[in-house]
């Protein structure tokens, strides 16, 4: 079946991937990708769409992939961060079922837990139990660890994690494995997999979004 995929968020580290690989992969037809800024040098079947206060999503779409995210640094504040990692992921969830959407796949964080007292994690926690209540044939939600790859803007927390895993990665094994740095890409390709393969609501790991990653076909 050919499907029309909608991607928020799509000039992050996943989301551009994900660009990519929606547009090379043979079940999509057409591929829109909701920015708030115009970008140049689309993949092929991806046309980019205003994000707007204001934003729909047209009918013929099929599977919505949320790969929004901030910093706390650049927020500025608590309440500037909720309005994109939560007030904004639950309005695209909301606006995605309302238009017809059958498939909801969301980039949350590995450690999210609605009742963690980690303001970051708590945050993405109550995400994920908020956009489940919307009953899509899929709501897919990836917990990816430490994110590897090649980032426009600068995060010096990210930078450090990723000096610390690249010396001490050898101890993410066994029930650590999960904590293991992650490669967008991967992440991205995980996506798709469960967008094509998968039903119901699921939450998959760090650890196993690379496993899926690893078998991935387009």
């Amino acid at each position: 079946m050919e499907r029309v995929a909608a991607v928020f968020g799509s000039t992050g580290l996943i989301g551009n991937q994900l660009l990519q690989l929606l547009s090379d992969n043979k079940n999509y037809i057409k591929v829109l990708a909701y920015m708030r800024k115009p970008a140049s040098n689309l993949p092929v079947k991806v046309s980019a769409v205003e994000l707007t206060n204001a934003f729909a999503l047209p009918a013929d779409v099929d599977d919505v992939y949320v790969c929004i995210g901030t910093t706390m640094k650049k927020a500025g504040s608590k309440e500037a961060f909720l309005k994109v990692d939560f007030e904004l992921v639950q309005t695209i969830a909301q606006r995605a079922k309302a238009a017809g959407a059958k498939r909801l796949l969301v980039v949350s964080s590995i450690g999210a837990n609605a009742e963690s007292s980690n303001f970051y994690l708590r945050t993405k926690g109550q995400m994920e139990e908020a956009v489940k209540q919307y009953g899509f044939t899929l709501c897919g939600i990836v917990r990816p660890s430490l994110l590897l790859g090649k980032r426009d803007e600068f995060r010096f927390g990210e930078k450090v994690g990723v000096f610390f895993y690249k010396v001490f990665g050898f101890i993410f094994v066994g029930p650590l494995r999960k904590y293991k740095g992650i490669y967008a890409v991967d992440v991205a390709k995980s996506m798709v997999m469960l967008a094509l393969s998968s039903s119901g609501t699921i939450t998959v790991e760090s650890n196993v979004l690379k496993q899926m990653a690893d078998v991935y076909k387009s």
